[in-house]
């Protein structure tokens, strides 16, 4: 054991933490997305699918259908919406639902845009068969078995009342399959994200029939600025009798699917900062699914949910409500849904990771800081101090520890030449100094080990949270959940040149390249001249593999440093150790 022990640790720790988040990636790279193909003939059938329609591979029962058929990819987004539409007007949300089909398959979400540049177009979230890249939710009934019965499908032309879908406004469709059935769907939208979709189905006939209601989301391709990083999950999820299932793009792709038992629950896909979501009744028994179809060049994935069969009783009716969650995943909106609809654990669709017991405090202490303060960088740093407030006690006694250690370093060094290579007695009489000192050399260790499950969790709020993105600090950092966009190698933009990614090394990281350098020379120096080297080269090392990471993290990781020599600047002169 010799002086250098808490400097490895801090070290140690530091690596461990950039290994874990970086290391995955490099050794089990994903394939990219999917391009979409190119445009068919016009009246040339659909791309020949891996399963016949109705059917799921690998054989999964259900009877849900596989959604609307991908017809022609090439047509723009805007040329793929025509037709006549029912128009979706709500305070943040802009759209229409196909009357051909009923599908929601057109949705924008009004309140973010693609960049920061207030210019920049806002985010589409679904669209509809036949565009690039189709994404859309739909709705429906299956016949029971031996139920030889009309139900409405993906060319269904509904006739539509009420328009357009708003806050207040919900809008009727109504379809009569001509042998004594009529199909109700009622859609309504709330201010925010929430749809609710009231289908019913009004007999007749004179006989009882049995139908099974179902909705599903279907997607065609992965999302093109997909991450696909081990540390965030983005795809296909849902929570199955309480618990939570995330299942990847590629595994899915290899599998034969998922079938899940459960009573209420939900599933959908979660993006990055996206969501959408099928939540049938809390109580209501249903059989979801994730599946995979490979239709020639593209890959269509669906998720979806199909309830017991209903009766319907001959000059009677029969209903069923699901809800549909479309848009950005605050953690406030979904928590208020999961409790006033009964939907489990609905704020799992944000990935807190294995943290949560820390991640989502932190989270609601950054919100309500930057409340308070009106930026989120504040924010952070306000944090940061609340952070180090919390060590407080077990940083003090590490670096009183280390400030021992650092003025009994001569000592140390002296030891070291008498014994030369006799590392028992030199372990030995380390030890009986220690304790004549009063010296605990390991009790720098808990603070450090504590750092990493504090730097993963406000790693998960920095990257993930839709509360992060574009949020800006001040000067040109435009967007915390983002690298720190200046680069050394251009001078900081007076040179006309746009830096590779990997030379991206810009204004904080190398602040926090300093502080750590500052820290590193308060500690007690390794007396082994190779490493006292390496350590030297550490804070180099840290700032290009941090400049990488979103600014807001870097900016914390400085702030903290700059606290810590602040910290330990002070017990050093308090212990009469020459600074």
């Amino acid at each position: 054991m010799n002086n250098s022990f808490d400097t490895r640790n801090l070290v140690i720790a530091i690596a461990v933490s950039m290994l874990i988040l970086l290391g995955f990636n490099y050794f089990y790279p994903t394939a990219p997305a999917p391009v979409p193909s190119q445009q068919q003939a016009p009246g040339a059938p659909p791309a020949p699918s891996a399963a016949a329609p109705g059917a799921v591979p690998g054989g999964l029962p259900s009877a849900v259908p596989p959604g609307a058929p991908q017809m022609v990819v090439a047509k723009t987004r805007a040329e793929a919406l025509a037709g006549e539409r029912v128009a979706i007007k709500s305070p943040r949300l802009a759209g229409s639902i196909a009357l051909t089909g009923g599908r929601l398959d057109d949705l924008t979400l009004t309140d973010y845009r693609i960049a920061p540049d207030p210019r920049s177009p806002f985010v589409d979230l679904l669209s509809p068969p036949g565009s690039p890249m189709p994404y859309y939710a739909d709705f429906g009934w299956v016949a029971a078995a031996g139920q030889a019965v009309a139900v409405p499908g993906a060319e269904t032309r509904w006739t539509s009342s009420g328009a357009p879908l708003g806050p207040n406004s919900p809008v009727t469709l109504t379809w009569d399959n001509g042998q004594g059935l009529r199909f109700v769907r009622t859609m309504a939208v709330d201010e925010n994200f929430m749809f609710t979709v009231t289908q019913k189905v009004e007999n007749t006939t004179g006989q009882p029939v049995s139908l099974h209601p179902y909705g599903l989301v279907s997607r065609t391709n992965k999302p093109a600025d997909l991450q696909d990083m081990y540390i965030l999950h983005e795809g296909p999820l849902g929570v199955f009798d309480g618990t939570l299932k995330e299942v990847d793009y590629a595994e899915l792709e290899t599998s034969k699917g998922e079938s899940h038992e459960s009573t209420g629950g939900w599933i959908g896909y979660t993006d990055k900062y996206w969501l959408t979501a099928l939540a049938p009744g809390a109580a209501e028994k249903v059989t979801m699914r994730l599946t995979h179809q490979a239709q020639g060049p593209n890959h269509k994935y669906q998720v979806d949910f199909m309830g017991v069969a209903m009766t319907v009783p001959a000059g009677g009716s029969v209903e069923d409500t699901t809800h549909f969650f479309a848009g950005s995943k605050q953690l406030e909106l979904l928590d208020g849904y999961g409790e006033k609809y009964g939907i489990s654990h609905f704020d799992l669709a944000i990935d807190f990771g294995w943290f949560y017991f820390l991640t989502k405090p932190f989270f609601y202490m950054l919100t309500w800081f930057a409340k308070h303060l009106g930026n989120f960088g504040l924010a952070i740093l306000a944090l940061t101090v609340v952070i180090k407030l919390a060590f407080f006690p077990l940083a003090n006694k590490s670096y009183v520890a280390m400030s021992k250690m650092k003025k009994l370093q001569p000592e140390i060094q002296a030891m070291q030449q008498r014994f030369g290579d006799d590392k028992m007695r030199m372990n030995q009489e380390l030890m009986a100094l220690y304790k004549r000192e009063k010296v605990n050399p390991v009790s720098g260790c808990l603070p450090v080990v504590i750092q990493i499950p504090v730097f993963f969790a406000l790693y998960k709020v920095l990257y993930g949270t839709i509360e992060m993105r574009h949020a800006p600090f001040y000067g040109w950092v435009t967007d915390l959940s983002a690298i720190d966009p200046t680069s050394i190698f251009n001078l900081f933009g007076l040179i006309p040149w746009t830096p590779p990614a990997f030379l991206m090394i810009g204004v904080w990281p190398l602040i926090m390249g300093f502080t750590m350098w500052l820290q590193q020379k308060l500690n007690p120096q390794p007396t082994d001249p190779v490493q006292a080297k390496m350590f030297t080269f550490l804070p180099f090392l840290f700032t290009f593999l941090l400049a990488s990471f979103p600014a807001g993290l870097v900016i914390y990781w400085a702030w903290s440093n700059t606290l810590s020599i602040a910290q330990q600047w002070v017990i050093m002169r308090k212990e009469g150790v020459k600074v």
